[in-house]
């Protein structure tokens, strides 16, 4: 794999990750007129994204109101992730490209700085807000506009997986940056404004509340003297067996016992690891079977393409007992629990936080194995 870097018209960096070396393609220029692009002065205070701070839950909110008018499900002829071409110039100079990482030209989160990010203070007696400091990069899988993950070679994967850990460990490094997720979501039922395959990452300037409650358990687990909580849960899946999906040398997929939605699979490294840069080179070869495998299930199931969210949990920062304790895993949901049906979040789930399943994971395990 070959990394190079270039930039944009606007100054956004962009950076291929080549299967062949000598492509030169960071070296091709932008030569977009992006000067458009500044804010009118009447929604200058729409202009950048804050964060707030909900003291009642004790989590950061993104208020990001800039972004309303980002690109929304544009005609094929006129996809901003394709390839440049002599007639249309997009967000890719160059007239191909393997995979390709680029700032968001409508981020959430903006400008990583050295020194104190300026997160709010969460005492202060009013709405604590602050700049909502960070970086959000999108993630091109393929130049083929008609592609998923599902159809790329395991080539391609493993090079997809290489551009996750890069950023992972880039991202992780810039001062201010508590947290990298590198996540995917397929489908308009998802929520997606852009078909071309493709996936995103997000530098949080803070821990995120799901990572913050995996943490507190796996504390809780280990101050019991229960040993490590992601090796126990994973041995426990393979004691029982019955929620096994697909498995290799390295990875083992299958549906968690609690699962919140009705398809769901969690893919854990069989030797546990923090976050994807300290993946083995042999678990980072061995990733794409096993995935692929399992997004040709999910699509099989119902013979149509199964919408998803692609979530890789990473442990966050530096924090000693994180590096240590934490188990890097990939969860993939899907909103669909039967052809023709969605699973929308009702009363319970979005009002309480209490999940309803439809499904049971064994029967959803069960469904999956059987779907090829």
């Amino acid at each position: 794999m070959w990394k190079s870097t270039g930039k944009l018209a606007d100054g956004r960096e962009i950076i291929y990750f080549d299967e062949s070396a000598g492509l030169g393609r960071a070296e091709l220029p932008d030569r977009r007129d992006l000067s458009a692009d500044t804010v009118p002065a009447h929604d200058q205070a729409a202009a950048e994204a804050e964060l707030r701070w909900d003291r009642i839950v004790g989590e950061w909110v993104v208020i990001a109101a800039q972004r309303q008018d980002r690109t929304f499900l544009p005609p094929t002829d006129e996809c901003p992730l394709c390839p440049s071409t002599p007639g249309r110039l997009t967000e890719i100079p160059a007239p191909g490209y393997d995979v390709v990482v680029f700032e968001n030209r409508f981020p959430s989160l903006r400008g990583v700085v050295s020194g104190d990010i300026g997160l709010a203070p969460r005492t202060a007696s009013g709405p604590a807000r602050g700049p909502a400091f960070g970086r959000c990069e999108v993630v091109c899988f393929t130049s083929d506009h008609d592609a998923s993950f599902a159809s790329l070679t395991p080539r391609r994967v493993r090079t997809v997986v290489e551009a996750w850990a890069d950023r992972t460990a880039v991202l992780g490094a810039a001062a201010g940056v508590a947290q990298v997720y590198c996540f995917e979501n397929r489908g308009e039922e998802i929520g997606v404004t852009l078909h071309h395959p493709h996936g995103q990452i997000y530098a949080f300037p803070f821990i995120t509340p799901r990572t913050q409650q995996m943490l507190a358990q796996a504390r809780a687990h280990a101050a019991a003297g229960l040993g490590n909580l992601f090796d126990d849960l994973l041995a426990g899946e393979l004691a029982d067996g019955s929620r096994i999906v697909a498995r290799n040398e390295h990875w083992i997929a299958f549906v968690p016992a609690a699962a919140r939605w009705p398809y769901e699979v969690m893919l854990y490294p069989a030797v546990r690891a923090p976050d994807l840069p300290a993946v083995s080179e042999a678990a980072r070869a061995g990733f794409g079977e096993v995935y692929l495998d399992v997004l040709g299930r999910l699509d099989a199931l119902f013979g149509i393409r199964m919408p998803y969210i692609a979530a890789w949990h990473q442990a966050p920062g530096t924090d000693p007992f994180a590096r240590r304790e934490f188990g890097l895993h990939l969860q993939v949901i899907s909103v669909r629990r039967a052809p023709g049906k969605l699973k929308y979040l009702a009363g319970t789930e979005s009002g309480m936080g209490v999940w309803i399943n439809d499904v049971t994971p064994e029967a959803a395990a069960r469904s999956l194995r059987e779907a090829r």
